[in-house]
């Protein structure tokens, strides 16, 4: 294959999603609808804990953070997509393909990150009921969002700058729908042995941490919720738990599923099936985990739309 300067790379081209007419026509309509739900219900979300002063607390702040960094990864992919198969235009910029990637990671990054302070909250909460308020302040809240922020940013700037470096072929083909990192490290004549040895270390570490201090955080509450002697403090200790494990289980599922489907498959379709489910299925039912099994969110959602009636009427 001939090798094109790195200077001289103007674009990819999407090809993941490329079907017949009828069938793109139904995945353009599948995408708008799903991406406005996810949308939507993050913002409500995000309105409902703002709004109501009995969920501002540092529960609640994660949960409107992570609203925040779901919205901002669908937006990072989707809107780009539905773009192109509406101009019929499979095409995506070298300068954006390289941002997609380096915003899909910090995003992605920062999803992760929060699930695990998430846990971190639970387990104080649970586990240190009488220090929880003392050291989850507001302050130590932000500076665990801000720095889940730093941490993922540089994640996704190392491997960022890292494809700078790299050579590309004449043939800009990406069998996806978005600029995933491998996939662009797929096309790269030049040697890419450091990118690959990012992704399976500092990426693995880097998931790998937020993961294991889930699941550290887990089996300290399910040990103290055993010491609760009445089964109704049991049931109420679990209930604050329930809607973040079930988050929890669909991120870190989907995101299994996506590696091992690239690690044991080398079929373009079942990467892009297992990939669609990771980026667009956590975040459209994100909204719906936390709104319908908790009881609190019910009823900030309620007043959220009583206000909005009154001020229309």
């Amino acid at each position: 294959m001939e090798v094109s300067n790195q200077s001289g790379i103007s674009e990819f081209f999407l090809i993941g999603l490329t079907y017949a007419q009828d069938v793109e026509s139904f995945i353009f309509t599948l995408f708008l609808s799903m991406y406005l739900v996810t949308v939507f219900g993050n913002i409500l979300i995000i309105l409902a804990v703002s709004s109501d002063y009995h969920l501002h607390t540092p529960m609640y702040f994660f949960i409107a953070n992570l609203s925040f960094t779901d919205i901002c990864i669908s937006t990072t992919i989707i809107p780009k997509m539905l773009v192109n198969i509406q101009a019929q235009d499979q095409s995506i910029s070298y300068t954006g393909c390289l941002s997609q990637v380096c915003f899909v990671l910090i995003f992605g990054g920062l999803e992760s990150c929060v699930l695990a302070v998430m846990a971190y909250d639970r387990y104080l909460a649970i586990c240190h009921p009488l220090r929880y308020t003392v050291i989850m302040n507001p302050v130590l809240c932000v500076l665990l969002v801000l720095l889940s922020l730093l941490i993922s940013t540089m994640n996704a700037l190392l491997h960022s700058l890292m494809l700078l470096n790299l050579t590309f072929c004449t043939d800009h083909n990406i069998f996806h729908f978005f600029c995933e990192l491998v996939q662009v490290i797929k096309l790269a004549c030049s040697d890419t042995f450091i990118n690959t040895l990012l992704i399976y270390t500092v990426t693995s570490v880097f998931a790998g941490v937020p993961l294991a201090g889930i699941i550290f955080s887990y089996i300290q509450i399910v040990s103290s919720i055993l010491k609760i002697s009445s089964v109704q403090g049991r049931n109420k200790a679990f209930s604050t738990c329930g809607s973040h494990l079930s988050v929890v289980c669909l991120f870190y599922g989907t995101a299994f599923a996506v590696y091992m489907s690239s690690a044991v498959s080398d079929s373009s379709v079942k990467n892009v099936v297992f990939s669609m489910m990771y980026i667009v299925v956590p975040q459209i039912l994100n909204p719906f985990i936390y709104s319908l099994r908790n009881r609190e969110m019910k009823q900030a959602m309620r007043h959220l739309f009583c206000h909005l009636i009154i001020s229309i009427s």
